[in-house]
């Protein structure tokens, strides 16, 4: 590994830090376990995932949702166990079902858990979180219950609330939403958290009544303590549908990271070992002190952003984390609490993707009620019971339109378009590739659709590709991100993506999730009342684009004869 790889390591691994220190604190807040749990749940599963799993940017630690899963499970009270105890059981039992799933190569079921079952959960958690945030922001208690009882007793409590930590957890929202007014690349969580560690040292905000890390749970210093699991074989058998719950929202989080961040790098990803890495990293959390971890979005994202180059960066992070625990928890210990309120407050705000709800509840029936349904059910059931009932609409869902996709190549014999094996050996010409893909678009295809556009798009000699749809039915919103991350792609990289032959059912439907608010017109080329002549269409556009597409003499002989035509004379704006 040469030095230039090195600086570009580390110094991404310290912007993960400096982002990933207050998030850890404040994620253990709404798992209602002692903030410290969130940094040991961000040391050494850090470095373990980085060094197991497939992906090189993926960053394991404490994340929103699955805090919000088990802080629902230690404010039900229902279980009587110490919640240090039950956070680090619990990160041992998810991290020994993925690590078994990964082993029993099960990593294309998280293929047919929907996104909008996703989206669903990560906006009901959303309003939980912000909810539970509240009484933080006042100073006040808003005791025990469901949402709608803790949101009453909170406004019952208005009239004790503490005028220093109201200002402080006010300011605290204003201030990030003003950095990310003036310039969103400005670390706002850090800088805020900063500034309110130096006001809690400068004026002793704890003596004024203000709680800090200090006054709920402080931070020893030291490095992550060693922790045995309960071994109760009844609590045990109280807490397995929990982990399990715990196991899938894990996986389908991290899934959905990191296939996020490889379809821009374009580095391949074999799900079985993202399983068994991740599991590994709940293992490590659950015998040094954490509680479950996930691929973290936020710390991923910044991961590959601020110039990560190999795995190694999620190491350092890790690493780093484990400094701070040794010399620098004292002044973690004066974060004030409502600072983090405050910053909890915007990121639940974040959680809720009102862009992404709106194309879901345009889209397909099956999403809309994937979506509603697991919402609902995070507001009116325990946590787990909402993933398992879209877990279990996604599978319904599943075997309603289970078939398989189809994708061929299509060539030019005999002046007239054939499909032919996939592959680059059947390419139109060197620079121009035309696909065909015939079967249901609906999420279970989705990972099928995505390889296979892979396939294309790793071909560095194809500088324009015609997907044809004719024959596809049933795109819903998991689909259509795969080929908006495609189209993404392929712009980056300077080169051109077009989609061919679509019935007016189906650009109804792509108008709904959100396609054609990311393609050019000149890309979309709807089925016409004679055969391939949207293929034609889009054929001769794409040569246009491209220049020298280094076809053969019979694709110039086809194309020169369909450009002759005066049905084409205006490829741009097809009639």
């Amino acid at each position: 590994m040469d030095a230039q790889t090195i600086r570009q390591d580390v110094g991404a691994a310290l912007a993960v830090t400096l982002l990933g220190i207050p998030q850890a604190v404040a994620y253990a807040m709404i798992a209602g376990l002692p903030p410290a749990m969130g940094l040991y749940a961000s040391a050494l599963p850090a470095i373990v995932s980085s060094l197991t799993r497939s992906s090189s940017h993926v960053v394991a630690g404490p994340t929103n949702a699955l805090s919000l899963l088990v802080g629902g499970v230690i404010a039900a009270g229902t279980l009587e166990i110490d919640p240090m105890l039950l956070g680090t059981t619990l990160a041992l039992m998810v991290g020994l079902v993925q690590a078994g799933a990964g082993v029993l190569r099960l990593g294309a079921v998280v293929d047919y858990i929907s996104r909008a079952v996703v989206l669903g959960y990560i906006t009901g958690a959303g309003a939980l979180i912000g909810l539970g945030q509240l009484g933080n922001l006042t100073g006040t208690s808003m005791g025990k219950g469901g949402p709608l009882t803790r949101f009453t007793n909170w406004l019952g409590t208005l009239g004790d609330a503490h005028p220093a930590t109201v200002a402080l957890g006010v300011g605290t929202v204003a201030m990030l939403v003003g950095l990310r007014l003036y310039n969103r690349k400005l670390p706002g969580a850090v800088i805020v958290m900063g500034l309110g560690i130096l006001l809690s040292w400068g004026l002793g905000l704890s003596e004024l009544g203000v709680k800090v890390v200090a006054d709920v749970a402080p931070i020893q210093t030291g490095l992550p303590p060693l922790t045995l699991p309960e071994t109760d074989p009844e609590m045990l058998e109280k807490l397995l549908p929990i982990a399990m719950a715990g196991a899938v929202l894990s996986l389908v989080e991290s899934s959905s990271v990191g296939r996020s961040i490889a379809s821009r790098t374009g580095e391949r990803l074999n799900m079985s070992w993202e399983f068994i890495g991740q599991g590994l990293a709940n293992v490590a959390a659950g015998l040094f002190g954490g509680y479950p971890t996930s691929g973290s979005l936020s710390r991923s994202a910044l991961n590959h952003s601020a110039g990560a180059v190999s795995r190694m960066s999620g190491l350092y992070s890790g690493v780093f984390v484990i400094l701070v625990l040794l010399v620098a928890s004292p002044i973690v210990n004066l974060t004030p609490i409502a600072c983090l309120a405050g910053l909890l407050l915007v990121v639940a705000y974040d959680l809720i993707d009102a862009v992404a709800i709106r194309y879901v509840m345009r889209s397909p029936w099956g999403d809309r009620l994937a979506f509603v349904a697991t919402l609902v059910g995070t507001w009116t059931l325990s946590l787990d019971k909402a993933i398992y009932i879209g877990v279990a609409i996604s599978v319904i869902l599943f075997l309603r339109n289970v078939s398989n996709l189809n994708v061929r190549e299509l060539t030019i014999v005999n002046g007239r378009i054939r499909e032919a094996e996939y592959g680059p050996q059947n390419r139109l010409s060197k620079h121009l590739r035309a696909i065909h893909v015939e079967g249901s678009l609906f999420f279970g295809a989705a990972n099928e659709l995505s390889d296979a556009l892979e396939e294309v798009l790793q071909d560095r000699d194809a500088k324009a590709v015609v997907v044809r749809l004719k024959r596809a039915r049933g795109l819903d919103f998991t689909t259509a991100g795969v080929l908006v991350a495609a189209h993404e792609r392929m712009v980056s990289e300077g080169r051109h993506l077009f989609l061919v032959g679509m019935t007016p059912g189906m650009m109804e439907v792509l108008g709904r999730v959100g396609i054609v608010d990311v393609f050019d017109d000149d890309e979309i080329f709807p089925t016409e009342e004679q055969w391939f002549v949207a293929m034609d269409r889009a054929l001769l556009h794409a040569r246009e684009l491209v220049g020298d597409i280094g076809a053969s003499d019979e694709v110039d002989a086809y194309l020169g004869e369909r450009e002759g035509r005066a049905v084409f004379q205006s490829v741009a704006t097809p009639a």
